[in-house]
């Protein structure tokens, strides 16, 4: 069966690095690209070979039959109802938009168009988040209690624009990281976060007052607690994801990159084994099952939904770090009643 027609809604650093990639690998054909800058969008079209660039999304979502919106967040409202009133399913990246009202909007929209919203939570994919998913669902570890996860290194230099100055925008590592980490802890534990405390730190990479690391704790509803440190200032951490229970805990290492890679091991009473992984492209993976969920074969690797819930979380975070207080997240039937 023949992929989706692809429109590319930004000529971005993550399309070039990851995305146009993964949508070919998974069967999809890259029809159009949109810019608002005529010239960049051009020579984008030009490098990957992508037939059409227009600065006009309007001629574009004629041509595609899904889109992919990667440009920076406060853009994505209008971009993504844009796309459900002319019919087009939406691949959006993370967060859905900076504020609550916004990703509601969105998902509501592609709701009552019928087109698929997805977010692209990225690392529900890796293949060792898949297995401690499973291996937690197998009762490997008993009752899960705690979770851990580090997540950060130097943020690249070519990525040094707006994540690290433009409020607007959606700057921050909150916006940027903990959007994936929240989101990571409801795929692997099948919990809900229930309440959140942060603290910020701007380490001096960012235009104050915006943070390039955060530390942060989570409630979970069914009493479960976890930690969450990122940063963009740390180029010599060590990404790591701990899961533990009342009869083991699962440990992953170099897990938390966006090529396939990492570890995970089981520690038990009876010792340590290692855990065979399913490595594949994380892109791909995330891009097939969108497409499937098109055809009305299940559903995409993170919805809407998940995305709503993920910015939820963020925006709690950042409540908490300006307050100094334990801030609720907002439940999903509070988000869009």
């Amino acid at each position: 069966m023949a992929g989706l027609r692809w429109g590319l809604v930004g000529a971005t650093t993550i399309g070039r690095e990851w995305m146009i990639a993964g949508i070919r690998a998974a069967g999809g054909e890259i029809v159009s690209v949109y810019s608002s800058d005529a010239a960049r969008g051009a020579a984008y079209a030009a490098e990957f070979s992508i037939p059409s660039a227009t600065t006009s999304l309007e001629i574009m979502l004629r041509e595609v039959d899904a889109v992919y919106i990667a440009t920076t967040n406060d853009r994505h409202r209008e971009q993504c109802l844009a796309a459900a009133a002319a019919g087009r399913h939406v691949l959006c990246e993370k967060p859905l938009a900076t504020r609550l009202e916004d990703a509601a909007a969105m998902v509501s929209a592609c709701r009552e168009a019928g087109v698929v919203l997805a977010t692209n939570h990225h690392l529900r994919n890796a293949a060792t988040h898949r297995a401690m998913r499973d291996a937690i669902k197998a009762g490997r570890i008993g009752r899960p209690l705690a979770a851990r996860v580090v997540h950060g290194g130097a943020l690249p230099q070519h990525l040094h624009g707006w994540r690290l100055h433009d409020v607007a925008a959606g700057a921050g590592v909150i916006f940027d990281l903990t959007v994936h980490d929240s989101d990571l802890f409801r795929f692997i534990l099948e919990d809900e976060p229930a309440q959140v405390m942060t603290i910020a730190q701007n380490g001096g990479l960012a235009s104050p007052p915006v943070e390039d690391a955060a530390m942060t704790l989570v409630t979970f509803k069914s009493g479960l607690i976890g930690q969450v440190y990122e940063s963009f200032t740390t180029p010599f951490l060590r990404t790591r994801l701990e899961i533990d229970g009342t009869k083991g805990s699962l440990v992953a290492t170099d897990c938390m990159a966006q090529r396939p890679g990492g570890t995970v091991v089981l520690r038990h009473s009876g010792g340590e084994d290692g855990i065979a992984l399913d490595q594949e492209d994380y892109y791909a993976r995330g891009v097939r099952a969108f497409e499937a969920a098109v055809r009305g074969e299940g559903r995409p690797v993170a919805t809407g939904e998940d995305g709503l819930i993920s910015l939820a979380v963020a925006l709690a975070a950042q409540r908490s770090a300006v307050s100094g207080r334990s801030e609720n997240v907002q439940t999903l039937s509070e988000i869009l009643s």
